[in-house]
């Protein structure tokens, strides 16, 4: 058994505990590459039967249109049930990162949407794609992270995992967050999407995209939507993803990464997060670990 391998059984392994232990599990399907992953090894763990869960997308509309795109057609090709939920009230106000600020947009759209949704569903178990070397707050959370009944997250209250020993008890009102790739690494997830022919969105691979400079970021100008600048002009650049994200607060990086395989040569040597392209993650000191105290994803 290699290491692609291990990872995957435990992977399969926590799915199999988590839905034994849940009455309303659902999988938060953020489109992404980790989504993916999250996804094709949910159909493994419960094959040949389909998971016994629904996808969830907490939906801000400002994905980039191949997101979109991906997400409704791997859904209906895989006939799989997506439930898509838009915060109403950002829906009424027009919320966007533009006039609101990245810090309201993505507390109102995400955080509150997913709130909402959690609520209006009843789910006690939701399976996401985080993994721990994404960013700090994240390396501190268990695989198994409990919530309150106000989905909030208490960093300093959290239950030893020994070995893969997981305690799934919850106390009236309380959920859980369960994190199945919270051991890969970023290249774990591509050497695994290379061996297992995993469809991803084209926004991964290198290509000429429209894109500004803009607070140190290369944004891709993805609709007629986003006002640009007095004299911003988009230029064409070859440019790809790490992550995905709000189109408007998501860098791309230049690359000519074309091919999975170019990407985890890329990999391979990179020195930087995946998320030094989010806007988010930077709104302010302790950003990311404030948000999921507050019922984050």
């Amino acid at each position: 058994m290699n290491h692609l391998d291990r990872l995957e059984a435990d992977s399969v392994d926590i799915f199999r505990e988590a839905v034994a232990e849940s009455e309303r599990p659902v999988l938060l399907y953020s489109i992404g590459k980790d989504s993916s992953v999250l996804l094709h090894l949910a159909r493994k763990a419960f094959y040949p039967s389909m998971p016994p869960f629904p996808l969830l997308h907490v939906d801000t509309t400002w994905k980039f249109r191949e997101m979109i795109t991906f997400r409704d057609r791997t859904a209906r090709e895989l006939r799989l049930e997506l439930i898509v939920h838009r915060n109403p009230e950002c829906v009424a106000a027009n919320i966007n990162p533009f006039d609101h600020g990245s810090a309201r947009h993505t507390d109102l759209w995400k955080t509150q949407g997913l709130r909402q949704a959690l609520d209006e569903h009843r789910f006690d178990v939701a399976f996401g794609g985080a993994r721990r070397d994404e960013e700090a707050s994240r390396a501190k959370e268990r695989v198994f992270s409990f919530r309150t009944a106000q989905h909030r997250w208490d960093p300093k209250n959290q239950r030893p995992e020994l070995w893969r020993l997981y305690n799934t008890r919850t106390a009236p009102g309380e959920s859980i967050r369960v994190f199945p790739l919270s051991n890969w690494t970023e290249l774990d997830v591509w050497r695994y999407v290379e061996r297992e022919q995993i469809p991803v969105v084209p926004l991964y691979f290198a290509a000429k995209r429209p894109v500004v400079d803009r607070d140190g970021a290369l944004i891709v100008v993805d609709d007629d939507r986003m006002p640009l600048h007095p004299g911003e002009t988009p230029r064409e650049e070859l440019v790809r993803f790490r992550t995905l994200g709000c189109y408007p607060l998501t860098g791309a990086v230049r690359s000519e990464a074309r091919t999975v395989a170019e990407i985890v040569e890329e990999m391979r040597t990179a020195t930087t997060s995946e998320r030094q392209g989010r806007v988010i993650d930077h709104d302010r000191s302790g950003s990311m670990e404030r948000k999921k105290q507050e019922g984050y994803f």
